[in-house]
């Protein structure tokens, strides 16, 4: 008996897919890689009055690092490109649109096994990376998002 994608305990994390929101008008979401998808609690010490064996640690709030994409460099037709034009060479003559996107893990056929999404996300960086005429590798581009908030959806 065959044993399923879906079946495999930890599922493996080279196929997914990335997917903005439907109204943006991005529609070219491959990408080599994503990271940064990671939540921390930020704590606060408190030291109570006459007890000295312990200190008490409390949440204060949540932190998140920027989200990475990393991909081929694009066409400059790209609708992703053309957003990232918009924040870093227009001189903020838009306001920054801020967008959604979705993370998706899929399984065999494409069905998404976990996703995670991300709100109001706007890009802060854009590297492209070093050129080498002693290196055969594709020009890989980064695209990093600051993001409000963002949550597991399955």
């Amino acid at each position: 008996m065959p044993v399923l994608f879906s079946e495999i305990y930890p599922p493996p994390a080279f196929y997914f897919k990335v997917a903005f929101d439907q109204n943006s008008g991005i529609s070219d979401t491959s990408f080599q890689e994503v990271s940064g998808m990671t939540a921390e609690v930020t704590t606060e010490s408190l030291v109570e009055g006459g007890e000295n064996n312990f200190v008490h640690t409390l949440p204060t709030g949540l932190k998140h690092p920027n989200l990475q994409l990393k991909r081929g460099v694009a066409s400059t037709d790209s609708p992703l490109i053309e957003w990232c034009r918009d924040v870093f060479e227009m001189g903020f003559i838009k306001p920054v649109a801020p967008q959604s996107l979705m993370v998706q893990l899929l399984d065999q056929k494409g069905a998404p096994l976990r996703g995670w999404f991300f709100g109001n996300a706007w890009p802060i960086k854009w590297e492209v990376a070093n050129l080498s005429s002693t290196k055969n590798e594709v020009l890989i581009e980064t695209i990093e998002l600051s993001y409000t908030y963002s949550f597991r959806v399955m």
